[in-house]
C-alpha cells in the first residue's frame, strides 16, 4: 500500500470518527437525563475498579510503609464509586460541577490548538469550539445545582456536537490537501 492510499484511509477514518462524535452528541442532547445518569454510572464504575486496583496493590505491599495509605486511597475510591452507583442523582450533581471545571480546561486547550494550527485552513473551527466550550462551562456554574438533572447530558452532547463538527471540518480540509497533492503528483508524472 502506498503512502497516498494510507493517508487517504486515515483521513476517511477521521471523517467517520467525526460523524460518530456528532451523532453521539445529538443522542445526548435528545435524552439528557439518561445520558447524564449513564455518565455518572460509568464514572462510578471506573472509580470502583480503580479502588479495587489500589486495594490489590496495597495487599501486595503489606510489609511496606505505604500499605495503610494505599489501603485508605483504595477504600476512598471504592466508597465514592459505590455511593455514586447507589445514588446516581447525587453523583450526577457532583459530576455536573466537575464538568464545568473540565470544560474550562478543554476550552483553554482548544484555544492553544487553534493558535498552533492557525495558518492552516479550518483553524477557526477550533477557536469556535473553544468559545462554545467556555460558554458551556460558564452556563454550568450559573445554573448549578438546580439544573443538574438535565444539564450534564445536554452540555456533553453540545460539546460533542461542536467537537465533532470542528474535527470534521479539519478532516475535510486534510482530505482536500491530500487530493491536491495527489492531483499535482499525477500531473507531474504525466508531463
Amino acid at each position: 500500500m502506498n503512502l497516498n492510499n494510507e493517508i487517504t484511509r486515515e483521513v476517511r477514518r477521521s471523517i467517520a470518527t467525526s460523524i460518530l462524535i456528532i451523532a453521539a452528541g445529538i443522542l445526548a442532547i435528545i435524552a439528557p437525563h439518561v445520558s447524564g445518569i449513564a455518565a455518572a454510572i460509568v464514572i462510578a464504575g471506573l472509580l470502583v475498579v480503580v479502588g479495587a486496583f489500589h486495594l490489590a496493590f496495597a495487599w501486595q505491599m503489606t510489609k511496606k510503609s505505604g500499605f495503610w495509605w494505599e489501603t485508605m486511597l483504595g477504600l476512598l475510591y471504592v466508597a465514592t464509586g459505590g455511593y455514586m452507583l447507589l445514588q446516581p442523582s447525587v453523583g450526577l450533581a457532583t459530576l455536573t460541577i466537575l464538568l464545568a471545571a473540565w470544560l474550562f480546561i478543554e476550552a483553554f486547550v482548544e484555544f492553544i490548538l487553534a493558535f498552533h494550527f492557525r495558518p492552516a485552513r479550518g483553524w477557526g473551527w477550533l477557536v469556535l469550539d473553544g468559545v462554545i466550550t467556555l460558554i458551556l462551562g460558564v452556563l454550568i456554574c450559573l445554573t448549578w445545582p438546580a439544573s443538574a438533572n438535565w444539564l450534564l447530558g445536554t452540555l456533553v452532547g453540545i460539546s460533542m456536537l461542536f467537537s465533532g463538527t470542528a474535527r470534521l471540518m479539519l478532516s475535510l480540509a486534510a482530505r482536500d490537501v491530500v487530493k491536491a497533492i495527489h492531483d499535482e503528483a499525477v500531473a507531474a508524472a504525466a508531463s
